[in-house]
């Protein structure tokens, strides 16, 4: 027979207690008396033996934060342990979500943006109070610039021992209250948890700004003692929120076809166009227009596509140049790409005759990397503005291209010999065979050269498996990042890195801990080699960008994970081929030749057009009179 419970509850002193009866019964319990006491005080003639049952936990705010991020739709957290956020850890732990402890916390803030990319699902990142959430705080700025939606959960100094010098003090005396508690650059929205009758305001305001389309960032930080406070169960129940996607009007979408239909016109495809993958493949098809993406919207459209003319700015490639200057178009449609500078370098060149039509979930974005371009700009969701635009099929026909000829994107395939040490061209040709094309496996490429040969080599044909950070650029988020990514989706995902990053941040015995699948690519070279191939295309003298030689491999054995280290070419297949049958971390040590230029390309264009000129077309070296230039530019 099933029992029913009533819960009946007292206090002993200032601690909840509560009595339990099955079968639906009552009984009142006087508390801190004797049995005898009791049975006098009841009218008993006899002893009646009363079962206790064990004091049930009261419902605390960590626990009703833990259950706002469930009903977020969050399956993962990842963070640093800390006293001071013991509470939010504690329930975060005893949640459905997953939790995932890192060793370092700007390590746990990159995979937890990557994680968010290979799921789609918002994510959490826990840090304790002081550099416990300062060490984030880099991490958080590349998820901001990257548009993930990740929440960050800190602990903050109670009210009472604010300013009173207690251990790693989090309060306005000892960090500035703008932009970090507040909202501003950094963080979407950003509040301080002091009372529970607050969450369900933050819950609303939490699910209002996932729901959108684009990136979202918001930091709760929650002050120690109110962490484990206790409060009322009604204030863990929280309702449904729901947002209707941002589209343009049906006169925008005419509007738009009549625009194309007036000459031939290119498609530009960025990273926020992720999501409409087919249906720009559809109005490529439908009307002939020439594709090129930026280095972060690879493989949204295939690369292998007759239509595909290449990769613009940092790392592309020189057939997007010869596409514009020999059949110019007359207008250029802009898809989720804010045209800054790693993905156009603000060339003039990019800029056809009649300017851009360009459409982003931002209203910002639009005409300001091209403020002298006429921009027709569009604020709406990308996939719906497509999906309204593909149904006007009278004016897409008008719209159509004839084009005799489209460059390629340049292909410099390179046999694997006996050389020592490895080129990175016979490297990146065995990744795209065992890594790309006979895999699954989410790809992160480092900032640096790693950055630039994999932009520039690979080819992917599908969208959401080629990821890299064009705008903060941050060291280790690849590396990090690539544990969040293969542990959200159970599967393979593989960080193509250079050694200066690999020994800056990595999160090798985060995965070994949990036997996360990553794959780590180390291009060793001893050397910071951006800068070191950098200062030397400037003509500057006496920077030292050299490091000690590492050896990753057997780093990664130390850590307990699987390590290969790669000498030869011939080695190359057979290394990466183990790794991808590994079912635990790996790394892959590769020594690689470091006088081998990273692929510039379009760079020295970008470079060209701010005052710096090449010698030649065979040279790069640089004669710089331009005084302000970064090394990407070079």
């Amino acid at each position: 027979m099933s029992q029913n419970y009533t819960q009946i509850t007292s206090q002993i002193g200032t601690q909840p207690y509560d009595v339990y009866q099955p079968n639906g019964c009552v009984q009142s319990e006087t508390v801190g008396c004797t049995q005898d006491s009791k049975d006098k005080l009841n009218g008993n003639s006899k002893t009646t033996p009363v079962v206790q049952q064990p004091a049930q936990p009261s419902l605390t705010v960590a626990d009703a934060i833990a259950k706002m991020m469930e009903d977020l739709g969050v399956c993962c957290a990842f963070g640093v342990n800390g006293g001071a956020m013991a509470g939010i850890w504690g329930s975060l732990s005893n949640s459905l979500i997953r939790v995932l402890n890192f060793r370092h916390e700007a390590g746990a803030a990159f995979a937890a943006t990557e994680a968010y990319f290979a799921s789609g699902r918002p994510t959490v990142v826990f840090t304790t109070a002081g550099p416990g959430m300062t060490n984030a705080l880099t991490g958080l700025f590349a998820a901001r610039g990257e548009g993930a939606k990740v929440i960050l959960l800190s602990a903050c100094t109670s009210s009472p021992q604010r300013g009173r010098w207690a251990i790693q003090e989090t309060s306005t005396d000892t960090l500035p209250t703008g932009g970090i508690f507040t909202p501003g650059v950094l963080f979407n929205y950003a509040t301080t948890v002091e009372s529970a009758a607050q969450l369900p305001q933050i819950f609303r305001k939490l699910a209002l700004g996932l729901a959108q389309p684009g990136g979202f960032v918001a930091h709760l930080s929650i002050p120690t003692a109110v962490q484990t406070s206790a409060i009322d169960e009604t204030l863990a129940s929280f309702p449904g929120v729901h947002c209707s996607l941002v589209t343009s009007t049906q006169e925008t979408i005419i509007r738009t076809a009549q625009l194309l239909s007036e000459g031939p016109f290119a498609i530009w495809v960025g990273f926020g166009a992720r999501d409409a993958a087919e249906e720009i493949l559809q109005l490529a098809e439908r009307t002939g227009a020439a594709v090129m993406c930026s280095p972060r919207g690879k493989g949204i459209f295939p690369e292998d596509h007759p239509q595909f003319v290449g990769v613009t700015g940092l790392g592309g490639h020189g057939s997007v140049m010869t596409y514009m200057q020999q059949q110019p178009p007359l207008r250029t449609l802009v898809l989720g790409t804010r045209l800054g500078e790693p993905t156009s370098f603000w060339n003039p060149l990019l800029v056809p005759p009649g300017g851009f039509v360009h459409v982003d979930i931002d209203p910002t974005v639009p005409g300001v990397a091209y403020p002298k371009a006429e921009t027709f700009a569009i604020q709406s969701d990308i996939k719906a503005f497509l999906q309204a635009l593909l149904q006007h099929d009278d004016l897409l026909a008008s719209a159509s291209v004839t084009s005799l000829w489209l460059p390629c994107p340049e292909r410099e395939e390179m046999a694997p010999g006996s050389e020592s040490p490895v080129r990175p061209e016979v490297l990146m040709g065995a990744i795209q065979k065992v890594i790309v094309e006979d895999s699954d496996a989410i790809v992160l490429a480092e900032c640096g050269n790693s950055f630039l040969w994999s932009t520039h080599l690979l080819r992917f044909t599908q969208a959401n498996r080629y990821r890299i950070s064009t705008g903060v650029g941050a060291m280790g988020q690849a590396i990090a990042g690539v544990v969040g990514a293969a542990a959200v989706r159970h599967g393979k995902a593989v960080a193509i890195v250079g050694d200066g990053a690999m020994l800056m941040n990595n999160e090798i015995s985060t995965a070994v801990k949990y036997q996360i699948p990553a794959v780590w690519i180390v291009l060793n070279d001893a050397r910071y080699n951006m800068s070191h191939q950098g200062m030397s295309m400037l003509g500057l003298k006496g920077a030292d960008a050299l490091i000690p030689e590492a050896d990753f491999a057997m780093i990664a054995r130390g850590m307990g994970a699987e390590g290969i280290r790669i000498n030869k070419e011939t080695d190359i297949l057979s290394a990466l081929e183990q790794a991808m049958a590994a079912t635990g971390p790996i790394v892959i040590d590769v020594i690689i030749n470091p006088d081998r230029r990273a692929p510039s390309k379009g760079r020295n264009q970008g470079l060209a057009s701010q005052g710096a000129k090449p010698t030649s077309a065979e040279k790069t070296e640089l004669h710089v009179s331009f005084p302000q230039v970064s090394f990407p530019n070079v």
